[in-house]
Order: C-alpha cells, then structure tokens, then sequence
C-alpha cells in the first residue's frame, strides 16, 4: 500500500468528510472565478473552445453542489440522484458543443487570440489535477461513489483545460484557427463519455 493510501486509511471518518468537503468547495470557488475569465476571454477572442470550457466551469460548479449536498447526508437514494444529475449536465455540455463547434467550422468564424484564455487555462490544468488526485483517494477512503465520479469530473477538466490550451496555442502562433472548434469536439468526445459513466453507475 502506498504511502498517501495507508494515511488516507489511519484517518477518521469525520476527518475524510471535511477533506471531501475542502476539496469541493476549492473546486467551486476556482471554477467561479473560471467562469467570469472565461466569459471575458470567450467573448474578445470569439473563441468556441472557450465558451465551452466556461460551461464546463459550470458543471463543475453544478456537480461540486451536488457532491457538498450528498456528503452532508450520505445515502444510496443522494448517491443516485447525483450522479443522474452530473450525468445530464455533462449530456447538455457535449450537445451545446457539437453543434457549436459545427457551426463555427462551416461557417469559417476564426476566433482571434487569447493571452488572457492560455495563462487561464494552463494555470487551471494543473489546478485541476491536484484536485482530482486529491478526491480520487478521498472518496476511495470514504467508500464514496459520488466523490470518486465527480473527482473524475475534475481530472476531464484538467484534460479538458489542456486541449484548450492546445488549441489556443495553435491559434496563436501558427494561425490554425480550425484548432479551436476542434479543442470543442474534445469536450464533446469526453463530455458524452462521462455523461455516460455518471448514468450507468445509477
């Protein structure tokens, strides 16, 4: 057993629950701050992987609620329930994208350039990622179906922060501008695989 799961495991239940809780409201917190920047960014740069990365800012914040409001009373009937709910959130996300990004490709649209998007994605990534591993072995030492999917979550924002980025980049100094519709179908791409995941595990 490695080092962070045997303290995970000398922990008292009381304690993983605030842990739980810390992490989710950090998460809430950054992804609020996420979504004016985000909306800021998406807006001067017209950028379609930007707005969609907003929206993904919101389901954060969404499945973070849902996560806050279940640890507060632990039940499979809350575990069901929020799992559904993270799951539709992520089936209007892949949705709204896809036709997004379809429209901006047929259309030509080319966004412009984001320093604002690039700084704030590549900081959010690595943000994101902590944050994952951190509910990852919360919701593991918990027994926490609920705290594991939506750690999940934070890892596709993570992922999701990095194509972005990705395509910002690509935007940027090559003048590839088909890159950030294209960052938008890999929000789909994950989008739709999570939805999934969330509904089948109710």
């Amino acid at each position: 057993m490695a080092s962070d799961d045997v303290a995970m495991a000398s922990t008292g239940r009381p304690q993983l629950l605030a842990r739980g809780r810390a992490l989710e409201w950090i998460t809430l917190s950054w992804n609020v701050i996420g979504i004016v920047v985000l909306a800021i960014a998406a807006i001067a740069a017209r950028s379609v992987a930007l707005a969609g990365f907003g929206l993904d800012s919101l389901i954060e914040i969404g499945a973070s609620t849902v996560v806050l409001w279940e640890l507060a009373d632990v039940d499979a009937g809350r575990q069901r329930r929020a799992l559904r709910l993270i799951g539709g959130a992520f089936v209007l996300l892949a949705g709204y994208l896809a036709i997004q990004s379809s429209l901006v490709l047929a259309t030509g649209d080319h966004p412009r350039h984001s320093v604002l998007g690039i700084v704030w994605t590549a900081i959010t990534a690595a943000v994101m990622f902590s944050l994952a591993a951190g509910k990852a072995a919360t919701g593991k030492a918990l027994d926490n179906a609920v705290l594991r999917t939506e750690g999940k979550v934070t890892t596709i924002d993570g992922i999701l922060a990095l194509a972005v980025l990705i395509g910002l980049v690509l935007n940027a100094t090559l003048g590839w501008w088909w890159a950030d519709p294209a960052a938008g179908y890999v929000l789909v791409y994950y989008g739709a695989r999570e939805a999934k995941a969330a509904l089948h595990a109710t």
